[in-house]
């Protein structure tokens, strides 16, 4: 036989026997015959090279390994979903749906909302690739670690683009053996299944990927419309013929108390299931009411997602530790006796600041109540006082920085560290500088920086840039090989070319976000222009306050920052501003605020706001009086028939691309 003709005979046999498996959960074909087929596999591609597809069978035990992610811009924007909390909220929504719809009765689609990360997979024919949300209009594409999971079919047998989302997960008995692996190495153990599986999918080499385990569900056929499907429940009917694994648990409820029944039931079973969920998606089935209900600026009307509420654990308040934030700021934390709760482990919880810590009378040796706001992040409710037997300790503030010892200034409710040269502040101020919206240095993270700053590497982030002269130490500590510190420096000098917007944000001046960063770099181009601006002049900037004209102005002032400019001047680090070189004042859109809605088919929406950003505009998320342009794409919604009412101007996608030629 053809060698071409038996690879695609194998690999079709191979992508059916993995549905069985593991979709399906219901193999045909023995473990040997399975794995004698596999071999062939491997065979016929070792010899004839040229056959070998990404997306082969053989492929999916992974061994790619890559130095970063490329992005990928969205053909239609992720969204995120609102939330709701109690049966108010769902009535509430239930509320306005009917009202839009002018219906007494609704027929919603009840999912159960996997605690997972949210992919994009997109198809013609094959797989093309697949995408991380990101932001919702740029996300990673981790193809090559998501195509490990073999219940992902790398081929459907449908024509023309199909792009369906879901939520790639950790099941817990992963988990599990993945710790205790972890545990028996020495290493950090994950905290829960989602960071596990986060930080599964942003493995450089997808062999790891592969060994941790993963699953997914898909939840969404984005252009269902295409096929002439009209609801969403026959939307994922499809997808499950197409060989998708959708979640078996979901439910049609005709009104809003058969959702309420249906979250009630699944309360119960939370803790029963094989995977770690966090609430209940309801979404309205018919498709085809999506547009007329529309969207607000991130979220769609036509789906809600009830969050469980928070669960909660006792444990013992066992100690209270301060940290020096970049600012300066003190942050007291409880140490706790380690506890379960919400699906991980909790030792550490922040108290905010004094008045947190007063007005909850807390004292060091209580027992608490602790939850996760938001199921994610650790909280200390109260503590309980009749658990209390007289050995607990009043709760004192501390008058001194913990690191450096200088005395503390306490600012509204919170008390600062002012010392310029703290370590503490020196390292938090160095993170903050690698960041990814700021200097975006990728391997220069919290516990990097941490790790070279207390071995002497560096003191600041002008010696970051001299990294190069500790090579060989850092290839001598564990953990470091030459690979991994060379792409590091790599990182690091690439950095030297990056806008001033970057630089001037991670710089870490009091006031100055990553947005404020880039008005002021467009405004100035270079940074020695901006350097020696006067607050009166900074006053005359739309959004820029007495505030932070004051905070500006002071920062360039100090002697040390200036030479710590110098000093980046000096490692040959880029001061000028890169954007468009269109001249604003030439533009239709300066001085307008502008509205983009819906997709646009030419560029992404964070590329179209750069764009009109550079030209002079004020791109918001809301139609309002005040708003002079709307953008409008494919799929535009609400703000668009609010613009429309205003008398607003609406540009379609062809004369935007017009006037910004």
């Amino acid at each position: 036989m053809d060698p071409k003709q038996r690879v695609e005979e194998i690999t079709a046999l191979l992508e059916k026997y993995n549905y069985e498996y593991y979709v399906l959960d219901n193999p045909t074909v023995s473990d040997f015959e399975y794995d004698r087929l596999m071999q062939e596999l491997i065979m016929l591609e070792n010899e004839y090279p040229e056959l070998r597809s990404p997306l082969s069978p053989t492929q999916r035990v992974g061994g790619m390994v890559q130095d970063k992610f490329k992005e990928i811009t969205h053909q239609r924007m992720m969204l995120s979903l609102a939330n709701a909390f109690n049966e108010d909220d769902l009535r509430d929504f239930d509320r306005k749906v009917r009202e839009v719809i002018k219906t007494d009765v609704v027929t919603y689609c009840a999912e159960l909302k996997i605690d997972g990360l949210g992919m994009s997979l997109v198809y013609n024919k094959t797989l093309k690739y697949a995408a991380t949300r990101g932001d919702g209009t740029t996300g990673e594409d981790v193809t090559s670690n998501v195509i490990t999971i073999k219940s992902i079919p790398s081929r459907i047998n449908l024509e023309g683009d199909f792009e369906i989302r879901g939520e790639v997960y950790m099941p817990k008995k992963s988990l599990e053996r993945l710790n205790k692996e972890r545990e028996e190495s020495g290493e950090q153990l994950f905290a829960n299944a989602r960071n596990a599986a986060a930080g599964s999918v942003r493995q450089l080499d997808s062999s790891v990927a592969a060994s941790r385990g993963l699953e997914a569900f898909w939840y969404y056929f984005v252009n269902a419309k295409d096929f002439n499907i009209r609801y969403h429940s026959e939307a994922l009917r499809k997808a499950d013929e197409l060989g998708f694994r959708t979640n078996p648990e979901r439910r049609i409820c005709h009104g809003i108390d058969e959702v309420l029944n249906y979250i009630d039931e699944y309360t119960q079973k939370r803790a029963s299931l094989d995977y770690d969920i966090d609430g209940i998606v309801i979404k309205v089935d018919d498709m085809s009411l999506y547009d007329k209900l529309g969207y607000t600026a991130k979220t769609p009307r036509w789906a809600i997602a009830y969050k469980f509420p928070p669960e909660e654990a006792i444990t013992k308040l066992k100690d209270i530790i301060f940290t020096v934030g970049r600012t300066g700021k003190i942050t007291p934390n409880a140490v706790l006796e380690p506890v379960r709760v919400a699906g991980s482990t909790v030792q550490r919880a922040t108290l905010h600041n004094e008045d947190f810590i007063t007005e909850k009378g807390l004292m060091i040796g209580d027992y608490v109540i602790l939850r996760k706001a938001g199921d994610v992040i650790p909280e200390v409710v109260r503590p309980i006082v009749e658990k209390r037997d007289g050995s607990e300790t009043p709760f004192e503030m501390i008058t001194t920085c913990p690191e450096c010892g200088t005395p503390l200034v306490r600012k509204d409710a919170m008390h600062f560290c002012i010392n310029p040269h703290c370590p503490a502040k020196q390292i938090e101020g160095i993170i903050h500088f690698a960041s990814k919206d700021a200097m975006d240095i990728e391997g220069m993270g919290e516990k990097v920086v941490e790790q070279f700053f207390n071995q002497g590497f560096f003191s600041n982030v002008v010696e970051l840039y001299s990294l190069m002269e500790h090579r060989d130490d850092i290839i001598a500590l564990d953990g470091w090989q030459a690979k991994s510190i060379d792409n590091l420096i790599l990182s690091i000098e690439n950095s030297k070319l990056n806008s001033l917007e970057r630089l001037l944000f991670g710089l870490g001046i009091k006031e100055v976000g990553a947005k404020m960063a880039k008005t002021l770099a467009r405004k100035y181009m270079d940074l020695d222009a901006l350097m020696n601006v006067s607050e009166e002049e900074l006053l005359e900037i739309q959004d820029v306050g007495p505030v932070l004209a004051k905070s500006l102005t002071e920062w360039f002032a100090d002697e040390h920052n200036r030479q710590l400019i110098e000093g980046l001047r000096e490692k040959g680090l880029n001061f000028k501003y890169l954007g468009s070189t269109v001249k604003a004042a030439n533009s239709y859109f300066s001085g307008k605020t502008v509205v983009l809605t819906g997709t646009l088919d030419s560029m992404g929406r964070k590329e179209a706001t750069e764009i009109l950003e550079n030209l002079g505009a004020k791109v918001t998320g809301s139609v309002s009086k005040a708003t002079d342009v709307v953008i409008a794409g494919h799929d535009a919604g609400s703000k668009l028939d609010k613009a429309q009412s205003l008398g607003i101007t609406v540009l379609d996608e062809t004369e935007f691309k017009e006037l910004i030629k």
